[in-house]
């Protein structure tokens, strides 16, 4: 009937040129939502310039066509033309009139409505797409999983289909998983879980999911019989509301978590690595997590990048230094939401000893004074006795011990220098350690530590590393 009806109008524009030269319709007026309405322009004449529409009703025209019949009656020759916009409405409107050239003269259409009501999910349904969450109420930044399931009746059949996710504005996607499918109740069901948290406090909304289907219908034309043609369908989903709250105290954690560190070794040698490893296992927000790296006077720190798998966060550490130290315990201060209280957990501090540290030096030092001092002391008595001869002697030995050594001894530096291996870093790092109050040594220090971890090199001034070996004797 509807094809009856756009041949009837054809004859009346063609028999009536005179009265009418235009008129807009569309294939349904009635529909629901997620079936596709054509609007139609039907006119005649000789020279027509088809109208160029983007959006119909605030929905993007998805195709167009054009359909053109050449009449002669009466000697005369008539042109008439159908111009076709395919769109989904997403609510009741009227597509207002739309103007057209037609024989160099602008000739308006009228208007058209349509109505459009919400899709009917019954028993007998052949795709339904819903959408589900775990969590009606969160906090900002707390995950939450929104399930989204596709139901195909078991009998329905889809030539083509396409999904659009909805829109998840506000929202961080941590996670998704992969599909899953299974039967139940006549229908072949798709399950997805999407890994949610809320940017922001509020009401948040998360758009309706959309499955567009092609199926294949089969109308009947006047002429030709069965016409068999492939429709497209959208099915949409239900929307949902988030109430997002805010975190008490300005905290950004938030979840239930549990905390450890562990060392290799609690006691090492002087400029050797102590190795940590640091693990927070729990649910929450655990890609919020700031490096657990601590600031230790007199000890390098070398942290990796935080790590998360299924659930658990890890980072590696590695401390040297030349002298005893002490590494803190590592906290972690959160929200819990389910006990509705905010809770701090920590792990243990660790001592490490370093043998031949500084400390240990010093000790020995001043021991070693303490001990020429009391031994300068007692032979106060018997130095008034040295004569003065002897004393000359001696002054005139120490002149020329000095003079012989300023000869010999950069002699020895630089021959030790050479010692020194330049392309291992890690022996290299441990050996410029000493000097790190040295702007130029802090830097080449700084290249080393990059280097560690970095896929790539950078690198090392050689002449200036040269010249810092040389300068403090460096072997």
């Amino acid at each position: 009937m509807k094809n009856l009806g756009k041949i009837l109008i054809v004859i009346f524009l063609v028999q009536f040129p005179l009265l009418a030269k235009i008129i807009a319709t569309v294939d349904a007026s009635d529909v629901q939502r997620g079936e596709m309405v054509t609007y139609e322009i039907m006119l005649n004449g000789d020279n027509i310039v088809r109208p160029t529409i983007a959006t119909l009703c605030g929905e993007n025209v998805i195709s167009t066509g054009t359909q053109t019949s050449i009449q002669m009656i009466n000697g005369t020759m008539t042109k008439s033309y159908i111009f076709s916009y395919k769109f989904l409405p997403q609510k009741s409107c009227v597509i207002a009139p739309v103007e057209v050239e037609i024989d160099s003269r602008m000739v308006k259409t009228n208007s058209v409505k349509v109505k459009v009501s919400k899709q009917k999910i019954t028993k007998d349904t052949p795709f339904v797409l819903t959408l589900q969450s775990n969590k009606k109420e969160v906090y900002v930044g707390e995950p939450f999983e929104m399930k989204l399931l596709f139901k195909q009746r078991n009998d329905a059949e889809a030539l083509d289909s396409e999904f659009i996710a909805p829109n998840f504005n506000g929202f961080w996607v941590k996670d998704e998983s992969k599909s899953k499918r299974y039967k139940k109740d006549g229908y072949t069901i798709t399950e997805k879980i999407y890994r949610l948290a809320a940017q922001r406090v509020g009401d948040l909304k998360i758009t309706s999911a959309q499955m567009r289907i092609a199926f294949r219908t089969h109308t009947r034309d006047p002429w030709a019989g069965v016409i068999s043609r492939i429709k497209w369908k959208s099915y949409y989903s239900n929307e949902l509301v988030v109430n997002v709250k805010t975190l008490p105290n300005g905290l950004s954690l938030v979840g239930d978590f549990k905390i450890t560190a562990e060392i290799d070794k609690d006691t090492t040698k002087a400029n050797k690595a102590i190795n940590l490893n640091i693990k927070v296992v729990g649910k929450g927000n655990l890609e919020d997590i700031k490096s657990f790296k601590p600031v230790i006077d007199g000890v390098s720190i070398f942290d990796e990048k935080i790590n998360i798998v299924d659930g658990v966060l890890t980072q590696k550490m590695a401390f040297v230094s030349d002298s005893n130290f002490t590494i803190p315990p590592f906290s972690l201060k959160f929200f819990n939401p389910k006990t509705k209280k905010i809770k701090t957990i920590q792990t243990k501090g660790f001592y490490i000893k370093v043998q031949g540290s500084k400390l240990k030096q010093e000790t020995l030092n001043l021991k070693k004074a303490k001990v020429e001092k009391q031994e300068s002391v007692k032979s106060d008595g018997n130095s008034c006795k040295v004569s003065t001869l002897y004393g000359s002697i001696i002054f005139f030995l120490g002149i020329v011990i000095g003079i012989f050594l300023s000869f010999v001894k950069p002699f020895q530096k630089s021959k030790k220098s050479k010692v020194l291996d330049m392309k291992d870093e890690k022996m290299l790092f441990i050996k410029l350690l000493p000097y790190k109050d040295d702007l130029q040594v802090a830097e080449i220090l700084e290249t080393i530590e990059i280097n560690f971890y970095a896929e790539s090199k950078k690198m090392i001034d050689k002449k200036q590393l040269k010249e810092i070996v040389a300068r403090y004797g460096i072997s």
